[in-house]
């Protein structure tokens, strides 16, 4: 018999009932180091003082409007943005996954509109997730999340991660726009060379395409720049924002350059909950703390101090661990054991909560806060566990 809530998940049993900062509490009292985040969502863990008293300001003023009136709190959102990022202007909606379908439809129109409208197909990457609307199942690179849902999406091709030859040799004539996330999270915790992103930049420009950035889990803060594209030094035309964006409010974004959006106008894409009140609360918030001086150096320096100690786990745990990877506080290991024994060990063992990924690797997603205290918690929970799992192994 089929359960009340969809069994789309195969939940873990646990639930919880409060967070504060970077921990998390269980209804029958344990507490959990969240180094999940809500898959790298809660960028300021939870509970933050600032982030809850203004949504619930904010909910006893108005919650929601629709996009037919002026949204003050919105244009403010779309004001920073724009001022912090290559972006001129903004698209709010819901969801990663809408932010995707957005730049997908921006992209396409941008081509139709110079007079170009053969030119539909999008470029993407091997390992990449972009969500599971039906345009996003087509732009991921896992046929296993698009059995049972056909008939595919068409538009979509898919090269190797990092590779430039392939990528240069799958652009022709019908080409719209290239897709690819700066640091792969669900596909491994896979990070792009710089060098890559500014070659990306230029193929993009030598055929007349447009460079989508996949910022969803990377972007906001999480790499120790506001965009992880940063790095590189260069700007994509549209980029999709979500999941920290909000600090757990559902919140995602499409930012695009005056060029890349030069074929949008009134009718053609919408949202009806996207940039109403409260969720814009949220993202002004958020951005309030990410932006504050020293909050982004605090990130990058305690993400160094935690790849220190993480780095050299391959060498001492080589029947557990097989590298390390990632950038900022979007870090992983791939495994050598089953990652669900280490996750689930981490769990149940050592209170740490982490988040698994393809690739057999673990995905290390803390909130933007934490101090270098919580990485030492944190790691002490993790040398444990793959002390533990290679006397099993033994």
């Amino acid at each position: 018999m089929v359960t009340s809530v969809m069994p789309t998940y195969g939940r873990i049993d646990i639930a919880f009932e409060r967070g504060e900062g970077p921990y998390l509490y269980t209804t029958d009292g344990r507490r959990f180091l969240d180094f999940a985040t809500g898959i790298a969502t809660n960028s300021l863990g939870h509970a933050h003082p600032r982030l809850t008293k203004a949504i619930a300001e904010q909910a006893g003023r108005l919650m929601h409007v629709s996009n037919l009136y002026r949204i003050p709190e919105q244009e403010r959102l779309a004001d920073r943005l724009v001022a912090t990022s290559f972006a001129d202007t903004v698209f709010f909606c819901n969801s990663g996954a809408e932010s995707l379908e957005g730049s997908i439809k921006v992209a396409r129109r941008y081509q139709f509109h110079i007079g170009q409208p053969q030119r539909t197909k999008i470029i993407c990457c091997t390992h990449s997730f972009h969500g599971r609307t039906m345009a996003t199942l087509s732009a991921t690179d896992k046929e296993a999340y698009r059995e049972g849902f056909g008939p595919r999406v068409q538009g979509f091709s898919h090269v190797a991660f990092g590779n430039l030859n392939e990528m240069r040799a799958a652009v022709d004539d019908e080409t719209a726009a290239i897709l690819v996330e700066p640091v792969q999270g669900e596909g491994g915790v896979n990070v792009a060379p710089l060098a890559y992103l500014q070659a990306l930049r230029e193929i993009a420009d030598e055929f007349g395409l447009l460079l989508i950035f996949d910022e969803v889990q990377c972007g906001m803060g999480r790499t120790g720049k506001l965009w992880a594209h940063e790095w590189a030094g260069i700007a994509p035309d549209i980029l999709a924002s979500a999941k920290g964006l909000g600090g757990g409010f559902p919140v995602g974004a499409v930012l695009a350059s005056e060029k890349a959006a030069s074929g949008m106008k009134p009718g053609l894409h919408g949202s009806t909950y996207g940039g109403n009140p409260l969720a814009m609360t949220a993202a002004n918030t958020v951005l309030d703390v990410v932006l504050e001086p020293g909050f982004l150096e605090h990130v990058d320096r305690t993400a160094r101090y935690f790849w220190d100690k993480l780095a050299p786990l391959p060498k001492r745990f080589p029947g557990v661990i097989a590298d390390a990877r990632g950038a900022g506080l979007l870090l992983g290991v791939k495994c050598v054991v089953p990652n669900g024994d280490l996750q689930t060990r981490l769990r149940e063992d050592h209170n740490l909560l982490t988040v698994g990924a393809a690739d057999n690797a673990l995905r290390i997603l803390p909130p933007l806060i934490i101090e270098t205290s919580h990485v030492d918690e944190a790691m002490a929970g993790i040398e444990a566990a793959c002390v533990g799992l290679a006397r099993h192994a033994a």
